[in-house]
């Protein structure tokens, strides 16, 4: 049941990532946006992907479950860990395809979601094995309810915004 709440806002997430994919093309996907002659340095769509991709794992292996097949890569955590810098890429060569970026973000957290709703509601008051989060999120449950709820939110914001800069409009 525990699983089942956090996983809802979960899929209410995805969807939202899903809409905002609507019209990107690849030549966009790694770009700041600019309004005129100002570049906006904000957080592109892969970064914002691929970053998010990241956490997936961690929700599966925290409940119990087998990772493994979307453990992000060496190459993926230095592009995308919360200490990497978000990169205009005008050449396409310092972030992976689109199609994989978009790829490994739907894949991983469809695999999170089932790991939820497959999880045994007491795995969720455990104590948070993640010891620099503890103090904010105490609990397995609360740590995952912010990752599939509250952080994919705050990035797919930034997504929502990276969209309108570009003149793609809402989605």
């Amino acid at each position: 049941m525990i699983g089942q709440m956090i996983a809802d806002s979960g899929q209410l997430c995805i969807g939202y990532a899903k809409r905002m994919m609507t019209g990107v093309t690849q030549e966009q996907f790694a770009r700041f946006a600019a309004v005129g002659d100002t570049v906006i340095e904000s957080n592109h769509p892969a970064f914002i992907l691929g970053h998010l991709s990241l956490y997936p794992c961690q929700v599966i292996e925290q409940v119990g479950a087998d990772a493994s097949a979307v453990k992000p890569s060496e190459k993926y955590d230095a592009l995308f860990s919360k200490h990497a810098k978000c990169l205009d890429d005008p050449n396409g060569t310092l972030y992976p395809p689109m199609e994989e970026v978009v790829e490994k973000f739907f894949s991983s957290h469809g695999a999170a979601i089932e790991a939820l709703l497959n999880a045994d509601d007491a795995v969720f008051s455990t104590p948070n094995p993640t010891e620099h989060l503890r103090e904010k999120f105490s609990t397995v449950g609360s740590l995952h309810g912010f990752y599939l709820s509250g952080h994919l939110m705050l990035h797919i914001g930034q997504f929502s915004a990276w969209r309108r800069a570009m003149g793609l409009g809402p989605a």
